[in-house]
């Protein structure tokens, strides 16, 4: 099981690397993560660097699955480390993502509506390494970095989550030091389902974040990290992400993908309730998104 030694050698190894992501008061008791501004626009390139640079890359280079945002962090960080790489995203994977992994030198293929389907399509490349976009301990301690940074000042840590990826590095790196809510959109319910059944099962994937936590099935390693540290877990509709998504635009300039916003939408629909002072840490994982619906 990923732990906090992992996730701290992780550190070690990307540093210099990755940004240290800004923490940004956004009032009282309430920080945003602003991991958006990461390297290629979301946290994932922190696992991708540390899956690279603790793996023996074969010639063929890597391959990945990904409705966008592995797939961008994949591209970067391959060119970064002068890797080859191969994409596989859905033919659902929004424009921006697609042109942005062409931009970073990335051959690019479009296989399928699902993630899933992009998925079993990239497996079929033998030659080169299969990177999983998120059931992989490099990836999971990498992602667990972002931990590390918020660690002194948070209660509680607000997670989006897809694949499991993303809450697993957290969990792995604060789970003695702050409680972990996993919060997902009630139509792409990986996580919640399988905590709901008692092991990982196949969900429906849909709606305004299928794009970014589209994963039909939560990862191994994110569902035994969330079982072992009995993390809560809620849900929040596509009204409420759209709505968070909006508040974070006309409240602070900040533009990011809906499923970054599932995290924010949370607090704005009541669905989680602080305490009277308690410190809530909202990680803004991602901004590969087309902000012309936010303009005005």
């Amino acid at each position: 099981m990923v732990n906090l030694a992992d996730v701290e050698a992780a550190a070690r190894r990307i540093d210099g690397r990755v940004r240290r992501t800004p923490l940004f008061e956004a009032e009282p008791g309430l920080w945003f993560k602003l991991e958006y501004l990461q390297h290629a626009g979301s946290f994932k390139t922190r696992g991708m660097m540390n899956k690279i640079l603790s793996s023996e890359i074969p010639a063929a280079g890597i391959v990945a699955a990904s409705g966008g945002n592995a797939g961008l962090a994949a591209a970067y960080a391959a060119r970064e480390l002068g890797v080859p790489v191969e994409v596989f995203v859905p033919v659902t994977a929004p424009v921006v993502k697609v042109e942005k992994l062409a931009k970073l030198g990335a051959k690019v293929v479009q296989v399928g509506n699902e993630y899933a389907e992009a998925y079993a399509a990239a497996l079929e490349r033998t030659d080169a390494m299969f990177f999983h976009a998120y059931d992989d301990a490099a990836m999971v301690a990498g992602n667990g970095t972002i931990g590390l940074e918020i660690s002194e000042i948070s209660d509680t840590v607000l997670v989006a989550v897809g694949g499991g990826g993303l809450v697993a590095g957290v969990i792995a790196a604060l789970r003695d030091r702050a409680r972990i809510v996993a919060v997902e959109p009630v139509n792409a319910q990986a996580l919640h389902a399988a905590l709901k059944a008692g092991k990982p099962v196949d969900v429906r994937v849909e709606g305004v974040a299928a794009d970014a936590l589209g994963a039909r099935r939560v990862g191994d390693i994110a569902f035994d990290l969330a079982t072992d540290a009995k993390i809560d877990s809620i849900l929040v509709d596509d009204e409420a992400i759209i709505h968070a998504r909006r508040r974070l635009w006309d409240d602070y300039r900040i533009a990011v993908e809906h499923g970054t916003a599932a995290a924010y939408a949370a607090l704005t629909s009541g669905a989680y309730r602080p305490a009277p002072g308690e410190r809530v840490t909202v990680l803004l994982c991602g901004a590969n998104t087309n902000p012309a619906d936010l303009a005005g």
